[in-house]
């Protein structure tokens, strides 16, 4: 793993968006990833405005998105029987796992999960 490439989970980029320095500070120099499902789920909000829209699809082009294949299929597969994490959350995991990189987050289900590498954010 290098320790400069980094999985963000939805409610850490929302923080971001929101100017949250702790995670700015975090997250500044490192290569970004984001599953396409966190691409989806910031994307559709229901009380986007252009602006924020516009903010949004700015920070998923600056990342890089990784989409699904068999790999995190499988793994998505085993995480939810094993785990009974929803299946956002457990593909989001198991990209993680696929990536071989940390996964940043504030949400607790990922703990489940004992292979997973996670920066766990608490506010």
């Amino acid at each position: 793993m290098n320790g400069n490439n980094l999985l963000v989970d939805t409610n850490i980029v929302i923080y971001l968006l929101s100017g949250d320095k702790t995670v700015a500070d975090l997250l500044d120099k490192k290569r970004i990833y984001i599953s396409f499902i966190t691409e989806i789920e910031l994307l559709t909000f229901q009380k986007l405005n252009a602006t924020e829209k516009e903010v949004i699809k700015k920070f998923i082009s600056d990342c890089i998105v990784i989409g699904m294949n068999d790999e995190i299929k499988a793994n998505t597969i085993s995480i939810i029987v094993d785990n009974k994490l929803k299946i956002p959350d457990a593909i989001i995991a198991a990209t993680s796992l696929y990536l071989k990189t940390p996964i940043v987050t504030a949400d607790e289900q990922f703990k489940k999960v004992s292979d997973l590498e996670i920066i766990y954010y608490s506010i």
